[in-house]
């Protein structure tokens, strides 16, 4: 079993910056994939951005060039930088882990977007 525990979330003015973090604990052995999801209200989650063992990201195509994944799958470490931040990142973010085809979600933190 794996348990992740996010932070950082907050409220946060248009075109500024937060950094989430998510620490993995319990058997964190053969994580292959980390990342974060969101959920908008009245929206499906959807990927945000993910990391591989090998350092291999993906960012959704709304996220590229203002958010920056990062971390150590081994350590069972990841990390979300988010900066030009827009009222449409509202949403809750999650943190997930892919172990041996299992995934696995943290509760989720709230970031508002919002003047």
């Amino acid at each position: 079993q794996v348990q992740l525990v996010e932070s950082g979330g907050g409220l946060v003015q248009p075109g500024g910056s937060l950094r989430l973090s998510c620490a993995a604990s319990g058997s964190i052995f053969g994580i292959h994939i980390m990342g974060w999801y969101r959920q908008a209200p009245g929206k499906e989650r959807e990927l945000v951005a993910d990391i591989t063992q090998g350092g291999t990201t993906t960012y959704a195509d709304s996220v590229k060039g203002r958010f920056t994944i990062s971390g150590d799958n081994a350590q069972g470490t990841v990390y979300l930088q988010l900066n030009s931040l827009k009222p449409e990142d509202t949403a809750i973010y999650y943190c997930n882990a892919d172990q041996f085809g299992v995934k696995y979600w943290g509760k989720g933190t709230l970031v508002t977007v919002s003047s």
